[in-house]
C-alpha cells in the first residue's frame, strides 16, 4: 500500500484501521475474528492502528497489543488519553469527564504501554481538550514522556486551530485526528489549513459516516444491542430518511466508476491532501480490503467536486453527536 507522512517522523500506510469497533461502542465482539483481521491488515500493507485507553473501556488497547504483537517493529500503534473513566459503570456511560493533567498523562501513558505490552507509544494523542488544563500544561507532560523515550510522537483530538498553534510551540504535534468525511465537514478551513502549514497530518475518524456511507445501513434495525449508533441524532428515522437520499447519490456514483460507495468514500477523503491518512472502523476481513482498496482510487477534481456538493454540510439531517458529547468537542 502507498504511505504518507504524519509529521516529520511517522510514516504510515495510506489508510490505516481504527480499531474502536472490535471492543467499544457497536456491541456485537468477536475477539478471534478480531484478531484475524488485525492480522490480515498488516498482511495487505496497513501498518497504522489506531485504539484508545476509554475504548472498552482498556481491552481494546490489550486486543491490539495481543494481535500486533508478532508485528511489532513494522506497526504504528495509536492510542489516547484524557477522559476520567469510572470502570464501575456500562462500557457507553463509562467517561465521566476530561481530565489532561499532567500527573493524569504519564498514568495513562504508563498503563498503556502495559496493556499494549510495547516500549514505545508510536502516536500518543490527547483525546478530548480540556478546558481546566492549559494545553501547554499538558502537551508539556507528553513531550516529557517523548523525551523518556515512552512515546514516539504527539498528537491531539477534536482541537480547535488555536489550540493546534498552541500545542505545537510547545512540542511538534505530529497529527491531530478529527470527525472527517462526506457528512461531516467541520475540520474544513481553518483546521485543515492550520495543519498544511504546519505539516501536521491529519487523521479522520468515521470517514465512512460510521458506517452509513457504505449503504449499509437503512434502519435502527440494522444494529445489534449496545450499538451506540441506535442514539446518535443522524440516525433517527426522519434524519436517516432525508440522509439515505444523499448516499443513494454515492452509490450511483461509485457504480458509475466500478467501485464501492465505501471506497469513493474514502477516496474522497484521501484526495483532500497527502497529508491526510484516514481510519476507517472494520471487523471483518473483507470489510478490511475493501477499504484499502480505496488507496488505490483516484477522483478527478472535478469528481470531487461533485461529491463536496451532493453531500454538502447543510443538507445532511442531524447534529453529529447528542449534547453530552457535543460539550466535549469544543467549537472550531
Amino acid at each position: 500500500m502507498q504511505t504518507r507522512k504524519l509529521g516529520k517522523d511517522l510514516t504510515v500506510s495510506a489508510i490505516g484501521l481504527g480499531c474502536m469497533g472490535m471492543s467499544h461502542a457497536y456491541g456485537g465482539q468477536d475477539e478471534a475474528a478480531s484478531i484475524k483481521t488485525l492480522h490480515r491488515a498488516v498482511d495487505i500493507g496497513v501498518n497504522f492502528f489506531d485504539t484508545a485507553e476509554v475504548y472498552g473501556p482498556f481491552v481494546n488497547e490489550e486486543l491490539v497489543g495481543k494481535a500486533l504483537k508478532p508485528y511489532r517493529d513494522q506497526v504504528v500503534i495509536a492510542t489516547k488519553f484524557g477522559f476520567r473513566i469510572d470502570t464501575a459503570r456500562a462500557q457507553q456511560s463509562a467517561m465521566t469527564g476530561l481530565d489532561s493533567r499532567p500527573e493524569h498523562v504519564r498514568e495513562v501513558a504508563e498503563a498503556s504501554l502495559k496493556r499494549l505490552g510495547v516500549e514505545v507509544i508510536g502516536l500518543f494523542y490527547q483525546h478530548r481538550v480540556d478546558p481546566d488544563v492549559p494545553i501547554e500544561e499538558t502537551v508539556g507532560a507528553m513531550a516529557d514522556l517523548v523525551k523518556e523515550g515512552k512515546v514516539k510522537a504527539l498528537g491531539l483530538s477534536e482541537a480547535s486551530a488555536d489550540i493546534v498553534r498552541r500545542a505545537h510551540a510547545v512540542h511538534p504535534i505530529s497529527a491531530l485526528q478529527s470527525e472527517y468525511s462526506l457528512w461531516t465537514r467541520d475540520p474544513e478551513g481553518d483546521v485543515l489549513d492550520t495543519c498544511r502549514e504546519l505539516g501536521i497530518g491529519f487523521v479522520p475518524f468515521s470517514p465512512l459516516g460510521r458506517g452509513f456511507l457504505t449503504g449499509k445501513i437503512t434502519s435502527t434495525a440494522d444494529f445489534g444491542a449496545q450499538d451506540f449508533r441506535a442514539n446518535l441524532p443522524r440516525f433517527e428515522a426522519d434524519n436517516m430518511k432525508a440522509n439515505l437520499a444523499l448516499v443513494k447519490l454515492v452509490e450511483d456514483m461509485a457504480s458509475e466508476k466500478g467501485i464501492t460507495a465505501a471506497q469513493l468514500a474514502l477516496a474522497w477523503v484521501l484526495a483532500k491532501g497527502d497529508f491526510i491518512v484516514p481510519i476507517p472502523g472494520a471487523r471483518k476481513i473483507p470489510n478490511l480490503e475493501q477499504n484499502a482498496g480505496a488507496a488505490d482510487v483516484v477522483l478527478t477534481m472535478e469528481e470531487v467536486a461533485k461529491l463536496d456538493d451532493m453531500l454538502a454540510p447543510e443538507k445532511i439531517a442531524g447534529a453529529r453527536y447528542a449534547a453530552q458529547a457535543l460539550a466535549w468537542t469544543p467549537k472550531r
